[in-house]
């Protein structure tokens, strides 16, 4: 038993790593617009994006983690194995597209790994990963259209110094968006976790690990998974911020308030009712709709494209390490 619990305790480490990661990766979700438009530093954007991922923990809900942890999968049947195979498939895809320069998503990466599936479950993921960034570009595209109408007789230099002070709170909102969104399918992770291995744990000196059901969530657990993500975060991905931020389309802080304020949203309706969607792909999806509400021709369509395709490889990719690691660990510990 004490092997077991360990070895369960190992995986809860590694998902948090993974967590770490994922902020690290996904850093330029939050802080690419308000860095490329010159709104804040980029050592100041990182704090500021890290905060609001911390401060998400507070009150938003919990929604998405039930949906990961018991939602998705068969937690009857899951051995720890198998979500260590996940988060090293997960791991190692995200720092492979980091290395170049690609933001992809880490959320079908986590899932992509695990084999004991709930078919049903995963019909409203699946299809909000064609949504996300529709929704996201739709709302960019309204939204810059309906602003540019509305302030087409104002000073220009009065409109870029008002949204200068506008980005900050859209980049606060995405931040929270991101942080309550993207740290809860690690609480997920480690909640299906360990209720799957709660028999190992009726012993334990700490009862705080001993669950006996996948639909509450800890406390310890939703501060560890935004603590692990903001500090993730922290360390921002600057391979990344360069894509996003100005090489799909060049960005004013007018353009940088719609495309955060049109992924928050869409993060926050999504978080709301528990699906777990792309963070990487809402924002890129907003940041198109802000290039084409000008012109089409304003969007790098080509580098666009070859995000496209780094998302349509990530399921598979991660799910073929998943699967060989999987089998390796199997090998290893039976």
């Amino acid at each position: 038993m004490t092997a077991t619990v360990w070895f369960v305790l190992a995986i809860v480490l590694v998902a948090l790593t993974f967590d770490f990661i994922n902020g690290f990766h996904d850093s330029a979700n939050s802080i690419a617009t308000v860095v490329s438009t010159r709104v804040l530093s980029p050592g100041m954007a990182v704090i500021w994006a890290a905060f609001f991922n911390f401060v998400a923990a507070f009150g938003l809900g919990t929604a998405v983690a039930k949906t990961i942890g018991n939602g998705l999968i068969d937690l009857s049947v899951v051995e720890p194995t198998v979500i260590l195979g996940g988060l090293i498939g997960a791991i190692v895809w995200d720092l492979i597209t980091w290395w170049g320069g690609l933001p992809t998503s880490s959320s079908p990466v986590a899932k992509a790994g695990f084999t004991a599936i709930i078919a049903q479950g995963w019909v409203k993921t699946l299809v909000f990963i064609v949504v996300a960034p529709l929704m996201g570009l739709t709302l960019a595209l309204a939204f810059t259209v309906a602003l540019s109408w509305a302030l087409r007789r104002s000073l220009p230099r009065k409109v870029d110094r008002a949204f200068r002070s506008l980005q900050l709170v859209s980049a606060a909102l995405y931040s929270l968006g991101h942080g309550t969104n993207d740290a809860q399918k690690t609480m997920g992770i480690i909640v299906g976790l360990l209720f799957a291995a709660r028999a190992a744990f009726v012993d334990f000196p700490i009862r705080a690990l001993h669950l006996t059901t996948a639909n509450v969530i800890p406390l310890w657990v939703i501060l560890s998974a935004h603590a692990a993500i903001a500090l993730g975060t922290l360390t921002g991905g600057w391979r990344i911020v360069k894509t996003m931020g100005q090489r799909i389309t060049k960005l004013t802080p007018f353009g940088g308030f719609c495309a955060e304020s049109s992924g928050a949203i869409t993060l926050f309706i999504a978080s709301h009712f528990g699906i777990p969607v792309s963070t990487t792909h809402t924002i890129t999806g907003a940041i198109s709709g802000v290039g084409a509400a000008h012109r089409l021709s304003a969007v790098r369509w080509g580098v666009a494209g070859r995000i496209v395709w780094a998302w349509i490889l990530t399921i598979p990719a991660a799910a073929g390490i998943a699967g060989v690691s999987y089998l390796v660990l199997r090998a290893l510990v039976g």
